[in-house]
């Protein structure tokens, strides 16, 4: 059975949509911040790093991730990774060139931050 090779993004195209916000009451100055990024078939995101740290879960699709010191590694529907604050996320797209993906990304982040994410350029990742 052949694979196709999937080609790498010439553009970032993610979509990044609020989900949940709400402060943790047993852990006062930080929020719980969940987004959704949806990726269209061959998408990807700016590289990019959080100010906050970061619980990612799959939840269709297959997402190529790799933050700087790791390896990239394709996460399927129903898999997770986390990410550290300041860790910089080099690699965030669409394994597939056919199918969208999505992620749900989970923030502890402290209230108030509305900057989670930073991208390495202007014109990148929201």
């Amino acid at each position: 059975m052949a694979t196709a090779a999937v080609v790498p993004a010439t553009s970032y195209n993610d979509t990044v949509k609020a989900n949940f916000s709400h402060p943790i009451s047993n852990v006062p100055g930080k929020s719980l911040v969940a987004v959704e990024v949806s990726y269209p078939p061959g998408g990807a995101s700016a590289p990019h790093r959080h100010s906050a740290f970061v619980y990612a879960y799959v939840v269709s699709g297959q997402i190529a991730s790799q933050v700087e010191g790791q390896p990239e590694h394709i996460y399927r529907a129903g898999e997770s990774w986390y990410e550290a604050p300041g860790a910089h996320h080099l690699i965030g797209r669409n394994a597939s060139n056919t199918e969208p993906a999505k992620l749900l990304a989970v923030y502890v982040a402290d209230t108030g931050d509305n900057a989670l994410t930073t991208p390495d350029h202007e014109g990148g990742s929201k």
